[in-house]
């Protein structure tokens, strides 16, 4: 059955020993041969709860599942469950106090064990772990406990009233970890199982038998899979690095790989790769938003670690004229049509889809520099020293302006750093290989979790329709710090009293339209009160070869949610 959610609308390398499968004919397992796939940000980890970043969680799910998911219209529907627990059909309590999952007899993990309720409940332990940083932690707020009553049933137990039960162990951001492979890794042990995080035992299609950070995985067919008849393929090579544009064509011209994701690349970039008829774009709007993180905290390099990720507030960021005229002196219709075309629209918002969700309370469709500069004249943020740059209190306006490396950021990078210059604030650009600019690795000073600079610029989304969750990131617990193992997707360090307690509102509200009500409100306090300046609504956009057959763009879940009903068109090579 289908359940519509509330709101509508250095290389390290480590081997493992391959799986057998079936020699390969029509209708078995294997047959179609290997897939290629390519992700130009490479994954670094395949444990989405030790990283934040989108292409960790899209490559781990080819081998660890939730226990339901969201399927490309949005709706949820069970997975390694018989079906989606309800109000109606008994699975959830009348008072909205507990969710009751029954898991699907007979599901194994590849190594040819039983999947129990021991190892959801294990999944739980492990993300919450007082000492884990668990970088999925918002998937479990007001969790009070998840007990075992047999081995295929999972009672998860909340605090209060909780009318959206559905975060944990649901959607490809929170995904079962086998309780006897990561026993180990508990708390403050989580991120040295290089074993266990590079190559999890998992349920999925796919078996992880080569894993290179940054580099490439190799997978075969999960022998002990559901479906005796999937995969279609026997192997899957899945290559990270480069750049959108070698990847693009990798697929549209050249036929080297079957699948790119996230083509960030402008629209005659696209078109002219499409010409060389190999491969389609497939594209979707979902809730993706690129935008500029602004740091509420102080970044300056002459202080700790520690301090820099505590310390508030920011010298300048701080100071609602100062990110306010920011926004206004951007110019946001060029950047959609510098960027992305058809796929991408003008957003003031953090969450602009579903439609329910997306706030009216904001325009930003139209730059005014010189509104911006009247904004910070009448803050007394000026320039006393005629070098072209505004001072507050004595501290010139300089910020550290950083994202990942790509074609379509450097573009923006430097328009926005153009209009910036006049207002009287001067940006250094710097740009960090997506690979480690999306890492979770906890040493490394330059991933976006870390923001060791004023303001940073990228894209995220998160999986369904309902954004409780996701603007759990806005929590000030969930920012990022050496506590945390540098985990947390409060990347800004925003922290709001009246936030916190408008999402505890969340948690509780049944009525969908109020629960969209409170959403926009939550949406509305961090854009104005300095979490993040909004860009453009991306549409997600990739491209799959002519020869490859079942792909369902999933923009509400991960791009690979359904690789297990992949298949090759025409041949079995």
């Amino acid at each position: 059955m289908k359940l519509k959610t509330a709101l509508m609308g250095a290389v390290a390398t480590v081997a493992f020993a391959p799986m057998a499968f079936a020699d390969a004919h029509e209708g078995e397992r294997g047959r179609d041969g290997e897939v290629k796939i390519i992700y130009w940000q490479a994954p670094s980890i395949l444990n989405p709860f030790l990283s934040g970043g989108t292409k960790d969680v899209e490559s781990s799910s080819l081998v660890i599942e939730p226990l339901a998911r969201y399927d490309p219209q949005g709706e949820l529907i069970p997975w390694l469950v018989d079906e989606v627990p309800t109000v109606s059909n008994g699975g959830v309590s009348e008072d909205l106090m507990s969710i009751t999952w029954k898991i699907t007899e007979g599901i194994l993990w590849s190594d040819g064990t039983p999947f129990t309720s021991a190892d959801v409940k294990f999944t739980y332990e492990y993300c919450t772990h007082p000492e884990s940083g668990c970088a999925q932690a918002t998937k479990f707020e007001g969790v009070s406990s998840v007990e075992t009553p047999d081995d295929l049933t999972v009672v998860v137990s909340f605090e209060n009233p909780t009318p959206f039960p559905y975060g944990p162990f649901v959607g490809g951001e929170s995904p079962i970890i086998q309780a006897a492979q990561f026993a180990d890794c508990m708390g403050a042990r989580a991120p040295e199982c290089t074993d266990q995080n590079f190559g999890p035992i998992g349920t999925g299609p796919f078996v992880v038998t080569e894993f290179r950070t940054n580099d490439v995985i190799q997978l075969v067919a999960n022998e002990n899979y559901r479906d005796p008849n999937k995969p279609a393929f026997a192997s899957v090579t899945f290559k990270g690095g480069g750049d959108a544009t070698a990847a693009g064509r990798a697929v549209m011209e050249t036929g080297e790989f079957d699948y790119a994701w996230n083509l960030q690349l402008a629209p005659d970039v696209i078109a002219s790769m499409e010409a060389g008829g190999l491969g389609v774009p497939v594209a979707g709007f979902g809730p993706l938003v690129e935008r500029i993180m602004l740091n509420n905290t102080n970044p300056d390099p002459s202080l700790s670690a520690e301090e820099r990720s505590v310390i508030r507030p920011h010298p300048f960021l701080s100071d609602p004229a100062v990110y306010k005229a920011m926004s206004m002196a951007i110019d946001r219709p060029l950047l959609v049509e510098v960027g992305y075309g058809q796929a991408g629209k003008v957003t003031c918002n953090w969450v602009p889809a579903p439609e329910a969700v997306n706030s009216d309370t904001f325009t930003c469709d139209v730059q005014d520099i010189d509104g911006a500069n009247a904004m910070l004249d009448a803050a007394g943020i000026v320039d006393t020293d005629g070098d072209g740059i505004r001072e507050k209190d004595g501290v010139p306006l300089r910020v550290l302006y950083q994202t990942s490396t790509n074609a379509v950021r450097q573009d923006f990078q430097a328009l926005i750093k153009e209009w910036w210059s006049e207002i009287g604030i001067e940006a250094e650009l710097r740009n960090i290989d997506a690979s480690v600019f999306f890492g979770g690795d906890p040493g490394s000073p330059d991933t976006f979790q870390k923001f060791y600079a004023d303001v940073e610029m990228y894209a995220n989304t998160f999986n369904g329709t309902d954004p409780q969750s996701y603007l759990g990131n806005g929590l000030c617990a969930q920012a990022p710090s050496p506590a945390t193992q540098w985990q947390g997707e409060n990347i800004s360090r925003f922290c709001d009293e009246e936030y916190d307690a408008l999402h505890a509102q969340l948690i509780q509200t049944a009525d969908a339209s109020e629960r969209a009500a409170i959403a926009r409100q939550l949406n509305d306090i961090i854009v104005d009160r300095g979490g993040m300046i909004p860009l453009v609504h991306r549409g997600r956009l990739s491209a799959h070869a002519n020869s490859l057959g079942g792909i369902d763009l999933n923009v509400w879940d991960t791009e690979l949610w359904n690789a297990a009903d992949w298949y090759r068109i025409g041949d079995n090579r």
